[in-house]
């Protein structure tokens, strides 16, 4: 995975995700947190370096919040200085969903779970080798599951 790929995902489609897993509004607001549906269904970000795994170095995977599939590994999470969790790639390819964000007058790719739409932060071509890639997530968008 590169940034070309990156792009191409966001102009042309996501790769075809494992499953899918679709709830009403009102359950997703039943089983998450208010900043944790602020965050994932109504695409919020949390503030910068406030967030649970923001400096966290457990080892294990990272989940999604709302419908547990697995989107990161432990062993791929950096230190970027950005106030969020890093990341050089997902645990598989077709976990993420790339869409072109153009909100508050830039130009982004939005990374959202694959299999519920749930917002999870951006991906920028800033990050360490061997991908170039830094997905910045939001904690409330993620959670560790032990290795």
């Amino acid at each position: 995975m590169n940034w070309n790929d990156v792009i191409k995902f966001a102009n042309n489609g996501s790769p075809e995700p494992p499953k899918r897993v679709k709830k009403t509004d009102l359950e997703w607001k039943s089983i998450l947190s208010p900043e944790e549906y602020r965050v994932t269904r109504k695409k919020g970000t949390e503030s910068a370096f406030s967030g649970e795994y923001c400096e966290a170095h457990e080892a294990g995977l990272y989940a999604c919040r709302c419908c547990e599939t697995t989107l990161f590994d432990s062993t791929l999470k950096f230190e970027s200085n950005s106030g969020w969790p890093s990341f050089t790639e997902p645990f598989e390819n077709n976990v993420i969903k790339y869409e072109k964000d153009v909100s508050f007058g830039m130009i982004r790719v939005e990374v959202l779970c694959n299999v519920c739409d749930a917002h999870l932060g951006h991906v920028f071509p800033d990050g360490p080798k061997p991908t170039g890639l830094r997905y910045c997530i939001n904690s409330a968008s993620i959670k560790l599951m032990n290795a």
